[in-house]
């Protein structure tokens, strides 16, 4: 079977992808060991950040360094043999993570993340499922007054460089907006402009019923079995095409390195589960507790409660202390119920150590493109990345610079 591009990783930058190339002219296979958006994009907040200009930096204080130390904070975990391995990323991460370096790099990132929210859209109307999308922001809350301080001038400071929106909600004006919360916090701020989502695997398989309507080929398959050409076997089949995407998330590696490529791309995992609400109580934002680590979102299954990072190897036996570590601490917040799920669920986040993905031809090899290594922010970022690979790959002048993101930054 003849197509004009492979898309490797069924996920929501994989699907975008696939769907952009397919509107502009190109026959493509999606192809996954999976169906659409049962990996990564299965299991997280849901949030679609705008205001997220500033990629999530390592901690550099001497104080948060010895905090997590301990491997007793709610936020962070680690495994020791994962942490040990992993240091030479580390070190980069910690160095890009300087205030001087970290700002030059939200420069540069603010060009993806300022489409986020416009690109999500008109995907959601293509595909009918504008419904599993709301405006109505995202809560993040301050147990201490002097933190939330703290946070309303990084806010500020954001909506003057970036045009970051937010409002300040003190600890009144936030009950009145989640009643159900309880009267425990100093306040908190509602990033405006970011969007949320009900249903995040609903969604990335709504975008891969669109694909499909526009004449895409979905496949079950092993990205393993990639050969140079580009051939891959499928449940259909081989498969061949002149041109091939990798957007394989956390797996991404599994095929440049058998490739010849060294690209530097971690993961940090990841933990959820949904429970019931206690007596009708409701929850209208995702909320963040900023101090904790955590995060509860209303989603179609229940509200779902989400972990910080893991920094452990991808492939490694879950091991969810983190979840239970902060499941108290969330029912102190909200009157959680029973849990929904058996069990948590557990995925990896992709990550490179300046925080930006890698998006672009690959130097050495005709045809082959990449698209991963987008860490918290591939939800968020899937849309935005799928349009810039397309325009790349079909010669269109790029809605976005793509020089930042070029893997050859780390060739």
């Amino acid at each position: 079977m003849k197509y004009d591009v492979i898309v490797l990783g069924a996920g929501i930058v994989g699907v975008c992808t696939a769907i952009h190339l397919q509107q502009r002219g190109r026959a493509v296979a999606l192809v996954d060991r999976k169906p659409p958006g049962l990996e990564t994009s299965f299991g997280n907040g849901g949030l679609i950040q705008r205001e997220g200009v500033y990629p999530y930096a390592f901690p550099r204080g001497l104080g948060a360094l010895l905090r997590y130390a301990g491997n007793r904070a709610p936020d962070v975990r680690y495994h020791l043999g994962a942490l040990a391995r992993s240091a030479p990323f580390l070190l980069r991460y910690w160095r890009n993570s300087h205030p001087a370096r970290h700002a030059a790099i939200a420069a540069k990132y603010v060009a993806l993340i300022e489409h986020c929210i416009g690109e999500h859209q008109a995907l959601a109307a293509a595909a009918g499922a504008r419904d599993l999308i709301r405006s109505t922001g995202w809560i993040k809350v301050y147990h201490r007054a002097a933190l939330l301080d703290a946070e309303i001038r990084v806010a500020e400071r954001w909506r003057g460089e970036f045009g970051v929106g937010f409002e300040t909600l003190d600890a009144a004006s936030l009950q009145r907006t989640e009643p159900a919360l309880r009267p425990v916090l100093a306040g908190g701020l509602r990033y405006t402009d970011a969007h949320s989502v009900s249903d995040p695997h609903a969604l990335v398989a709504a975008y891969a019923r669109h694909f499909e309507s526009l004449g895409g080929t979905i496949l079950l398959g092993d990205a393993g079995t990639l050969r140079d050409g580009w051939r891959l076997q499928s449940d259909g089949g081989e498969i061949q095409a002149p041109a091939a995407v990798v957007a394989l998330g956390p797996w991404s590696d599994a095929v440049t390195k058998a490739l010849g490529y060294r690209l530097p791309l971690a993961v940090k995992r990841g933990y959820h589960m949904h429970y019931a609400a206690d007596d009708g109580a409701r929850l209208d934002h995702p909320v963040l507790d900023a101090e904790n680590g955590f995060l509860i979102a209303p989603m179609a299954h229940g509200i779902r409660v989400t972990t910080g990072a893991e920094f452990a190897a991808r492939d490694a036996a879950p091991t969810p202390v983190q979840l239970a570590a902060v499941e108290p601490l969330a029912r102190r917040l909200f009157p959680l119920g029973p849990p929904v799920d058996t069990a948590p669920w557990m995925g990896s986040r992709p990550c490179t150590p300046d925080m930006m993905p890698i998006i672009g031809p690959a130097p050495r090899h005709e045809g082959l493109w990449f698209a991963f290594g987008h860490a918290h922010h591939g939800y968020t970022l899937g849309p935005v990345t799928g349009r810039l690979v397309a325009e790349m790959m079909t010669g269109a002048r790029p809605f976005v610079d793509p020089a930042p993101f070029l893997p050859t930054r780390f060739l």
